[in-house]
């Protein structure tokens, strides 16, 4: 299984990378998101790779960052969304507003997304809400370690691990915290800092 690529930018398109490592040229399909991030052919770049297996065919995806490989691979377990759809997915929304979006049960705004029905956005909700919310809670518990650190500061650390600026998060949760609302713990928190990063 290859887990990352290092090499030269050979070529690149809307939907696809040309990764030249060592005179070897690998296609990674790739999300818009990715591709804006893609230096200039000649250019180096390493990006994580999702290695898809299946018994017909081997598919490499290339990802700039690791929160975008983790919501692709939390999407393609989705019933109904394959890789390319997960790709799409990705394509349309930055991962923190898809995570966020989950997280907030959005469907409106998943299902502003090329190619995610109603349907696919109320499904992508149920299956992975609780995934999204234990991904935050095991970042904020191996972060902080038990109860060390104030709860502002562990839903900022949360938040920063689903892709958000540093800035952005303390400014969500300062005013999550300030709404009059008592956060009983940091998962409450995060949740309503969501809410005020997606509005």
């Amino acid at each position: 299984m290859i887990a990352y690529l290092k090499g030269i930018v050979h070529s690149k398109s809307e939907n696809q990378l040309i990764l030249n490592v060592h005179d070897v040229g690998y296609r990674l399909e790739i999300s818009s998101q990715t591709l804006e991030q893609l230096p200039a052919p000649g250019k180096e770049v390493e990006l994580l790779v999702h290695h898809h297996i299946t018994d017909n065919d081997q598919r490499l995806f290339g990802f700039q960052g690791q929160n975008e490989k983790d919501l692709f691979e939390l999407l393609i377990t989705v019933k109904g969304v394959g890789p390319k759809l997960g790709l799409t997915i990705l394509s349309g929304l930055p991962a923190q507003e898809i995570t966020g979006a989950i997280v907030q049960q959005d469907k409106g705004t998943l299902s502003q997304i090329t190619g995610i029905g109603k349907k696919t956005a109320e499904r992508m909700i149920l299956e992975l809400k609780d995934k999204v919310s234990e991904m935050v809670d095991a970042t904020y518990t191996s972060s902080s370690g038990s109860v060390s650190g104030s709860l502002k500061e562990e839903a900022v650390s949360a938040l920063q691990s689903l892709g958000f600026k540093k800035r952005d998060s303390e400014k969500a949760v300062t005013m999550a915290a300030s709404n009059g609302q008592n956060a009983e713990n940091v998962q409450d928190l995060v949740k309503m800092a969501l809410a005020q990063l997606n509005t």
